[in-house]
């Protein structure tokens, strides 16, 4: 298992659900952590909550992935704060759920400029940073919609399945800069992404915190080898 005490993480969309589980996770192993968000109220609220779970820092950074300006900045102030970079987890994500036909173009442009591009952009920013450091990772999240396409979801099941796509691409570009690259694809989580209520399905769905131990353990594990991808689904999903 390798040692994340000290290293430094940034988290996009860090403030609610999957993003803020994986950030509280970091914190209580001793990693220095920022997180974005476009809310600064969500920001605001997701501080204390990360600061409590353990001895790692944190900073918030009001940030919208789909802009690269912003993520630029964003990841300079990271390693301004911190002294570099080691971990990037591109956790930012949004679902507009709507038949092609009914889905503006607009729409369509915010799933993709936020899962798919977001993710560009924020590799982009950070590979500098991450090759001084060396042994350093970027994980995604994807969906278990990439694979699996569904009716109503044509934008989120595109975005995710070229962002796995775009993940094994960026594995073998950077594996000898000894930047470790994986990917993992949760089902159904509790945290109401697609519902608005996260307490709908909790009995069944996967916690976030399930996909933070996810996470820890790809960071941990061993650099000979790469669990390139990761799919994780409930055990005993609604019949």
């Amino acid at each position: 298992m390798q040692s994340l005490g000290g290293k430094v993480a940034f988290v996009t969309g860090g403030s609610r659900g999957i993003g803020l589980a994986i950030a509280r996770a970091l914190v209580a192993d001793g990693v220095r952590v920022a997180i974005t968000g476009r809310s600064a109220a969500h920001l605001s609220s997701a501080r204390p909550s990360i600061e409590a779970a353990g001895p790692g820092s944190v900073e918030t950074l009001q940030t919208d992935v789909r802009r690269y300006d912003d993520v630029q900045r964003a990841v300079a102030a990271v390693v301004s704060r911190f002294g570099g970079l080691d971990i990037l987890i591109n956790n930012a994500g949004v679902g507009i759920f709507t038949d092609v036909a009914s889905m503006t173009p607009e729409q369509w442009a915010e799933v993709i400029d936020t899962n798919l591009t977001g993710v560009f952009n924020a590799c982009h920013a950070s590979l500098p940073h991450l090759r001084r450091r060396g042994g350093a990772f970027i994980i995604n999240i994807s969906s278990l919609a990439s694979t699996n396409a569904f009716s109503g979801a044509a934008a989120y099941c595109a975005s995710k399945a070229g962002l796995n796509a775009f993940s094994e691409a960026l594995m073998q570009e950077v594996r000898y800069d000894d930047i470790r690259v994986s990917y993992v694809m949760p089902g159904s989580v509790a945290t109401g992404f697609s519902s608005g209520d996260a307490a709908k399905g909790a009995d069944w769905k996967i916690r976030p915190e399930e996909v933070a131990d996810v996470v820890l353990n790809l960071l941990r594990h061993d650099p000979r080898s790469l669990p390139g991808r990761v799919e994780l689904r409930p055990s005993k999903p609604r019949k």
